[in-house]
């Protein structure tokens, strides 16, 4: 790989930070082609009343510009994501919204989702696997024109154990993300999944507060079915 292109929100954002930097401290994977940075529009989603929020707050963080202006690494704002050029050799997502068939023409695009595809697809995977008793994995895959449906790269599951708190779990899980992004060569170098067979699922919207609570009543089992100790 010669260059990387990194597509995010033109705003503060924690998962952007965290993958950006430990790439650039890995030494620059892209194989000395080095980075560039494609910054989006960003508009605030509404607040949604929640039970738990099962990853942190992304706004607690810089913006991308200020790791670009550090480590000289060239970024664009774009208008939309069809500003994105085809320049790179591969593009990571670390934040956006469902890119356009337009942009995605042409691009080898790797994104994390934080579930097992195809079992778990669409929003809040993590609460959905505990509530639907699916195993809890971060899927690395290519994208394609559906949600979450594209070629697997590798799955790494979350380990579950039987101290595990939701807020434990929680943290372990959005790490994983964080840890496949952030070394996306080495699972292209080596990929791994276990779970080719598992069943397809329905892409999920958002929990409601309802299903939400029947997720954390249900954890103590969740967790006595899955714990790995």
């Amino acid at each position: 790989m010669k260059k990387i292109g990194i597509i995010t929100y033109n705003a503060p954002h924690l998962k952007t930070e965290q993958v950006l930097l430990n790439l650039l401290h890995l030494n620059s994977p892209a194989g000395g082609g080095g980075f560039m940075i494609y910054m989006l529009p960003f508009k605030e989603s509404k607040e949604r009343a929640v039970l738990f929020s099962h990853r942190p707050n992304q706004k607690n963080s810089i913006h991308p510009k200020a790791i670009a202006k550090k480590y000289n690494l060239p970024y664009k704002e774009c208008g939309s994501d069809e500003d994105i050029d085809n320049s790179c050799d591969l593009y990571v997502i670390t934040g956006s919204r469902i890119l356009s068939p337009k942009c995605v023409n042409g691009k080898k695009i790797i994104n994390a989702h934080p579930g097992i595809i195809p079992a778990c697809r669409g929003l809040d995977s993590f609460k959905w696997s505990i509530l639907e008793n699916k195993p809890l994995g971060v899927s690395l895959h290519y994208i394609d024109e559906s949600v979450d449906s594209g070629e697997v790269i590798s799955i790494l599951q979350t380990d579950v154990f039987s101290e595990d708190t939701i807020e434990t779990l929680a943290s372990r899980h959005y790490a994983n993300e964080i840890f496949m992004l952030s070394n996306f060569m080495h699972f292209l170098k080596n990929p791994t999944n276990e779970f080719k067979d598992i069943e397809i699922g329905e892409s999920k919207m958002r929990m409601n507060l309802k299903q939400e609570r029947e997720m954390m009543e249900g954890f103590c089992e969740y967790v006595n079915q899955y714990k790995r100790d």
